[in-house]
């Protein structure tokens, strides 16, 4: 049966006001060292329902990986509070273990020197698992993911691709309610990466598997999560939809026009030329002030064109902008499109 978050249908994951202070040594001198105080996360506040695919962004350092280990029990917080799945995670580790599926991209539990076939038995054992179930779930997983030509290969000889498609299979076969995945694409190549996004669509789709995602690859947060939060210096600085994202901070497109013949910058009312290549103009406007059919007929009007196309901003660039916007010096961040 499909997993279920929970029976009184409360959020699968709270953070209130959570923090997590380390205490490094500094050097001070020749033999002194001197002790400070780091935050890597610092006040983050949000809730996870049951069902969603949360995407969670951060450049390195930022406090994502920290999250993560304090909302699955690996870390204690020095302030605030955690519940996942309903449960604390420190005091209540080895239940929430078998409703949670973690798979961590650097970090293997499979066993090395078995064959897939044998590590997904052994955690039949491990999880106790109803035998039907799992032999069910295996047979799922395997065919999903192509797994099949790998089941009697030691997981040492497998690719780097093959390998986390194993993790994930491994993270799911007892039906966890929630799955915590970090980082689960870093090096794949471009199939193994179609392969592991299409099936955790499916997952959550067909299962109502909730998702938490951290990752570099923002790619992956505009290809399967409708709802993205950004972190930077311990504090979550924007929690909204991808789509809301986009409108708040993608206020600028461009229109690429291929000209007859090379010209000059063209002058159109409400766009201004970012970049002149040949025949080639790219021209920048403010979806906000003007609208792409008034750009394009302004083009039009003053040139003879070739071939056009309109670019809408870049996911990257817009998350790179959100990085170095000035923060206001509370800390409370950006909560654009916010999610209650």
């Amino acid at each position: 049966m499909p997993s279920q978050a929970s029976s009184q249908n409360r959020p699968v994951i709270v953070c209130d006001s959570l923090d997590r202070t380390f205490t490094v040594r500094h050097r001070a001198g020749l033999l002194r060292r001197r002790r400070v105080d780091v935050a890597a996360v610092a006040g983050v506040s949000f809730t996870v329902q049951a069902g969603e695919m949360v995407g969670y962004l951060g450049p390195n350092g930022a406090g994502k990986s920290t999250t993560i280990k304090m909302i699955t029990g690996i870390l204690t917080p020095t302030g605030g509070r955690v519940e996942t799945l309903g449960l604390e995670p420190i005091r209540r580790r080895t239940e929430l273990t078998r409703r949670l599926g973690v798979v961590f991209g650097q970090r293997t539990q499979l066993w090395w020197d078995l064959p897939l076939a044998d590590s997904f038995e052994l955690l039949h054992h491990v999880y106790r698992t109803d035998r039907r179930r799992h032999d069910a779930n295996v047979a799922t997983f395997v065919e999903l993911l192509n797994l099949g030509p790998f089941m009697a290969t030691p997981v040492r000889q497998l690719s780097l691709g093959q390998r986390m498609r194993g993790e994930l299979t491994a993270a799911l076969l007892h039906d966890p309610a929630l799955v915590v995945l970090d980082e689960p694409t870093i090096g794949l190549d471009v199939v193994s990466k179609h392969a592991v996004r299409d099936f955790l669509v499916e997952l959550n789709r067909d299962r109502g598997t909730t998702v938490l995602l951290t990752t570099h690859d923002l790619d992956d947060v505009e290809r399967l999560c409708q709802r993205m939060m950004i972190i930077d210096h311990g504090r979550v600085i924007h929690d909204g939809s991808v789509d809301g994202f986009k409108a708040t901070y993608g206020t600028h497109r461009r229109v690429v026009v291929d000209l007859a013949e090379p010209a000059a910058p063209l002058t159109v009312p409400g766009a201004s030329v970012e970049k002149v290549d040949g025949p080639r103009q790219w021209l920048s406007f403010d979806r906000r002030e003007t609208t792409a059919a008034a750009v394009v007929a302004g083009v039009v009007a003053v040139a003879a064109v070739h071939d056009l196309s309109i670019e809408e901003p870049d996911i990257e660039e817009l998350v790179h902008q959100v990085y170095t916007a000035p923060r206001d010096p509370a800390g409370d961040g950006d909560r654009s499109g916010t999610v209650p």
